[in-house]
């Protein structure tokens, strides 16, 4: 059976993609940084779905704790086949005045995180000759945002990453791409004063926030073989948001 690996998966989007792989009949290994009941509980949804679950927590920022994190995976349920990388944070606030420590923390999560999670599962992929990587990026790298200054520059980063992997991955079988989500309904938005989540969802073309299986559907679909045309591509999935 295939293997996935989700990072960031203990709630909202990285969760919904692990349900949704092994609706699709991946076995998935969930990473997470501090909620290891949250992890746990999406896990037993993998189990519940028949599949196997392999639950370990990980600080993307360290690049030796990733390597060993793909190492236990490989050996737990076998090679990696689809990789999402999806760990994040944000530390919002006026750049201009932000510390120099709270600006450069969501670029090492954000940024060095994915591509210390990254760099291992593609030299295992490149080595088999196949597999696919989903970078979870943020419309607001796209198009910037006010008080997000470090996070629009660690998304705008990713999808830089992602398009160069894709030219020194695309010769050995090995995909990789970028989703973009919009507003989407996690523990970041609910946060939101109202009136800026209806600001919010009167821009956006289909009228509301999204889920986080809306993305967990483009996500799943990038890693199946049915995308196995694409890659270096960057998908929204904003439901038409106009920034």
């Amino acid at each position: 059976m295939p293997v996935a690996c989700v990072t960031g998966a203990s709630k909202g989007i990285g969760a919904a993609c692990a349900r949704a792989l092994a609706a699709h009949g991946y076995d998935v290994a969930l990473t997470f940084a501090s909620d290891r009941e949250g992890a746990q509980a999406v896990a037993a949804d993998v189990q519940g779905a028949g599949r196997r679950a392999l639950v370990r927590a990980l600080e993307v920022r360290d690049a030796e704790d990733a390597a060993a994190m793909v190492e236990e995976v490989e050996e737990g349920l076998g090679p990696i086949d689809a990789l999402v990388s999806n760990a994040g944070i944000t530390r919002d606030g006026p750049a201009v005045r932000m510390h120099a420590e709270a600006f450069a923390e969501p670029i090492a999560v954000n940024l060095t995180g994915a591509a210390n999670v990254i760099r291992p599962v593609a030299r295992r992929m490149a080595r088999r000759r196949g597999g696919s990587i989903v970078a979870v990026s943020s419309v607001v790298g796209r198009a910037g945002n006010a008080g997000q200054a470090n996070y629009a520059a660690s998304k705008a980063g990713l999808v830089g990453l992602v398009r160069a992997l894709a030219r020194e991955l695309g010769p050995r079988g090995v995909r990789i791409n970028a989703v973009e989500p919009g507003m989407i309904r996690t523990r970041l938005t609910d946060v939101l004063p109202g009136d800026w989540r209806d600001a919010l969802i009167a821009r956006t073309s289909l009228g509301r926030l999204g889920e986080p299986e809306d993305v967990a559907g483009p996500v799943t679909f990038l890693c199946s073989p049915a995308a196995a045309f694409i890659t270096g591509a960057v998908l929204a999935t904003d439901g038409g948001l106009a920034l």
